[in-house]
């Protein structure tokens, strides 16, 4: 009994140092045994300063089992970056916000302001502005239709500013469109989209969602009662509002911030996870600029997950071998070279609708474009 309990006590302590060891190979070398949780920290931040792989927050976790709860990790807080002597975790002050996977200050205001919706059409919507205006600013008061509410209760003004839409192909490649709206929510199509969005698909289109942008919040004063509008009186701060933005109950908590960088849960078909725009109608962005993916919760990403993003290697004419002096447009497909794939950068969903994402650009070697291809961010090619 005493040489089988030996034996256990010798499996467990080789087990313990298997783990550790594991453990150890994904931090960098030099760290210190310790670290103290620094103001602006973000869990992103201290895993990118210690481990090779900033997505893989559990490790650090993991040497450190005296931390009941990861998300309540405080300024002042000591983390143990050992992995067999290990340093218990020392409490900081309490007096500040725990850390979060992203900077706040960065993303705040897409997580107020912006939102993606499956359908507007049902949306009730600004039909009138007090004494016949063209627009209306806080404090003022705009009439809607389509709100069944009464007096006090709350409402988000918000426009419809973009459609994501996308071609299913089997020919080539997916097609994936973002659309300009306009006071209606309608498509305004110009000449460098429009022969684009005529393109038929082989298999079916899908409306991935509508932006919404908020301009403002307001109170209903009055029910509709016998009159088709109801009326909204706007709060002090917001944008301007004009006929045709949309109305939606306001969210309390419309966002959250307490979770883990972790690989997405399985690898898409290549061409079905790309970047679909960058924010401020950018076409390509730098670290902490944000974006939108063309993947939501439906398709098993949730927020914390990091991809990588990679420009799609170009598809060029083998003219050493067909003829330099040949038209490209001459050369067939099978007389063409497919170019690998180039890394850009790294990014983390801070914030998932359906079929639509945002995230942001955590770090990367290039810029982040739209129409990137998005892999696992241990992805080599």
């Amino acid at each position: 009994m005493a040489m089988m309990k030996s034996f256990r006590a010798v499996a467990a302590a080789a087990l313990l140092t298997v783990a550790a060891y594991a453990v150890s190979a994904d931090f960098r070398d030099g760290h210190p045994d310790t670290y103290t949780v620094k103001r602006g920290d973000t869990l992103w931040d201290i895993s990118a300063r210690f481990l090779k792989k900033p997505w893989l927050w559990p490790e650090i976790w993991q040497a450190n089992p005296q931390i009941r709860n990861p998300h309540l990790i405080y300024p002042g807080d000591v983390i143990s970056l050992a992995y067999l002597d290990r340093v218990a975790v020392q409490p900081g002050a309490r007096t500040e916000a725990p850390l979060t996977g992203v900077p706040l200050s960065e993303v705040e205001p897409f997580l107020k302001n912006l939102r993606v919706v499956d359908d507007i059409e049902g949306l009730p919507y600004v039909v009138g502005i007090e004494e016949d205006r063209l627009r209306s600013t806080g404090g003022q008061v705009v009439y809607v239709k389509g709100v069944d509410a009464q007096p006090g209760q709350r409402w988000a003004v918000v426009r419809p500013t973009v459609r994501y839409s996308h071609l299913d192909r089997t020919q080539c490649c997916d097609l994936f469109h973002t659309d300009d709206l306009d006071f209606r929510g309608r498509r305004t199509l110009d000449g460098a989209n429009f022969w684009t969005n005529a393109v038929t698909p082989d298999k079916g289109s899908e409306i991935l969602g509508y932006e919404l942008m908020q301009q403002a919040t307001g109170t209903v004063s009055r029910a509709a009662g016998g009159y088709e509008a109801a009326t909204l009186v706007l709060d002090g701060n917001g944008r301007e509002v004009r006929v045709g933005d949309r109305l939606i109950p306001v969210e309390p908590q419309p966002y959250d911030l307490q979770f883990f960088p972790h690989p997405p849960k399985a690898q898409f078909e290549y061409g079905r996870a790309q970047v679909l725009a960058v924010a401020d109608q950018l076409a390509n962005g730098g670290r902490h600029d944000v974006i939108a993916l063309s993947v939501g919760a439906r398709d098993g990403v949730d927020n914390g997950t990091v991809f990588s993003t990679w420009r799609v290697g170009s598809t060029v004419p083998d003219r050493v071998a067909k003829g330099a002096d040949r038209d490209a447009d001459t050369i067939a497909r099978a007389d063409r070279v497919r170019l690998p794939d180039e890394f850009a950068s790294h990014v983390m969903v801070f914030r998932t609708f359906d079929k639509v994402s945002y995230a942001l650009v955590m770090d990367g070697i290039r810029q982040t474009r739209v129409g990137q291809e998005l892999k696992h961010p241990d992805a080599a090619n």
